[in-house]
């Protein structure tokens, strides 16, 4: 996914991705009374039922944004869940260009 950057998971569930958020994005996590990592995890759970947690609750490092998600779906829609995240994050970005 465009400006998504993450480890490959070792040994445990959880993904930590950072994501490079737009500044239209930054504006709208603002203008709602968000950070800007909670807002796109909002966004996310709304529009695909995908949860991820702010990665502003673990001391991201400031001007950064991350993710934290735990990776559960049965092995058969792991496609589907990949697939609406992707399809989901490149909506957000076309919606919160600059």
């Amino acid at each position: 996914m465009e400006g998504v950057h993450c480890a490959p998971p070792e040994g445990a569930l959880y993904a930590f991705p950072s994501i490079k958020l737009p500044e239209g994005a930054l504006e709208a996590a603002k203008a709602n009374g968000k950070s800007p990592d909670a807002y796109y995890c909002l966004q996310l759970l709304d529009k695909t039922g995908i949860v991820a947690v702010p990665g502003s609750g673990f001391g991201q490092r400031e001007g950064t944004f991350h993710f934290r998600t735990t990776i559960l779906p049965p092995e058969e829609k792991m496609g589907f869940v990949t697939k609406a995240m992707a399809d989901f994050h490149a909506e957000f970005l076309r919606a919160h260009r600059d």
